[in-house]
């Protein structure tokens, strides 16, 4: 068979090679605008022949093809599989070779995704454990990189820019004081008056300060700004470093011998690190302010009865509490918002991913680290 004659030659051959083995050999120029032949023609010339067993094929005559060849040969085999028929490309081109064995596993993907039920609770359970083995292996890993780079650095050997480390303190520090300030002088006025409703029916009301200092200093202070800082600088350390992975800017620095982790997450951890417990004293300031608002407008106190509570009740051991845990609140979310960015995929869907995961993650870490930390304070009578 033969295209029309306006067109490029395309010709075919169908042999009987055996009882059951057809042989289509292909040559020509298979394109699109040559209209190659149906396949389901050539599958009705191959039963003609007696032979309904196995199709093989053979290109080694083509000269020319494009789509049109892909065309035929995806329909060729819809019909071969409708029939019964095996049909084997071994004798096809390389690349058209790879094109259909992609082809094929997209259509098996899809035909398990049709045809599967809903997961059993155990593979859930068992997927989910497999997900936070690897999570916890990988966040392990960093984290050992993390101390190795912070080795390198106390030994002057870190090839960390100053400059950087400056410009991120600015970010972390400064930046953020006018949100950490909203939110903790309206949690010290929400501290106060849930302490109230309860301490009022007993004339007590003076205590609120004693609630609102201790709360703040030990508890709320540091957990808010952190809770804040995972929020605001968390996601955007993620965001960044998934870019630049996007980018393959970190593939280049690797190349010109940077450490990633000395280079770009070390300085955003020790930049959190020092900037948290400035903010967890400015937050603390403002907690007890709004308490004072509350207790002074609302509860009929006295301003110096008021803040003299507040001194007696609130000790330097207090606030030593609250800033240890600051301190290590920012630690933890830098390795979240690190580690997230680090490890990012190549698309910008991954960018969001990974600054989603780093905020989850650093919630769930600190946490678990107040829990932690306030149950080692417990024990040690701190």
């Amino acid at each position: 068979m033969s295209s029309t004659p306006s067109g490029p030659a395309w010709t075919y051959r169908l042999e009987n090679a055996t009882s059951k083995i057809a042989l289509l050999v292909l040559s020509g120029c298979w394109e699109t605008r040559a209209s190659p032949p149906e396949s389901r023609v050539v599958l009705g010339e191959m039963r003609g022949l007696g032979v309904s067993g196995i199709l093989k094929l053979k290109a080694d005559g083509v000269e020319k093809w494009d789509s049109g060849l892909l065309v035929f040969l995806f329909g060729l085999e819809q019909a071969c599989r409708e029939s019964g028929i095996t049909l084997e490309t071994g004798g096809l081109p390389e690349g058209i070779r790879r094109i259909l064995a992609l082809a094929a596993r997209g259509r098996q993907a899809a035909g398990e995704s049709a045809h599967t039920g809903p997961e059993s609770f155990r593979s859930r359970w068992r997927k989910r454990l497999v997900t936070f083995r690897d999570e916890s292996a990988e966040t392990l890993g960093f984290v050992g990189e993390c101390l190795s780079a912070s080795g390198q650095l106390l030994r002057g050997q870190a090839r960390m820019r100053g400059s950087d480390l400056m410009a991120l303190i600015a970010e972390c520090g400064p930046g953020s004081l006018p949100i950490v300030g909203l939110i903790a002088f309206l949690v010290g006025m929400i501290l106060a008056f849930v302490g109230a409703l309860q301490l009022s029916p007993f004339g007590a009301q003076i205590y609120v300060a004693n609630l609102v200092g201790l709360g703040m200093a030990r508890e709320m202070g540091g957990m808010m700004t952190a809770l804040i800082m995972t929020g605001r600088i968390g996601a955007s350390y993620a965001a960044r470093l998934g870019t630049m992975q996007v980018n393959e800017e970190i593939d280049a620095f690797s190349t010109l011998g940077l450490q990633p982790v000395a280079f770009l997450a070390l300085p955003r951890l020790l930049a959190l690190f020092i900037t948290m417990p400035f903010l967890c004293l400015f937050a603390d300031f403002l907690g007890m302010l709004g308490g004072a608002v509350v207790g002074i407008a609302f509860l009929d106190l006295e301003t110096h009865q008021y803040l003299m509570q507040t001194r007696e009740a609130v000790g330097l051991k207090d606030l030593g509490a609250g800033l240890v845990k600051a301190a290590i609140f920012g630690l933890l979310v830098g390795l979240a918002g690190c580690r997230k960015g680090l490890s990012c995929g190549r698309s910008a869907s991954a960018v969001g991913d990974a600054a989603t995961g780093a905020v989850v993650t650093g919630i769930v870490y600190i946490v678990l680290s107040d829990s932690l930390l306030t149950m080692i304070y417990s024990r040690l009578g701190w």
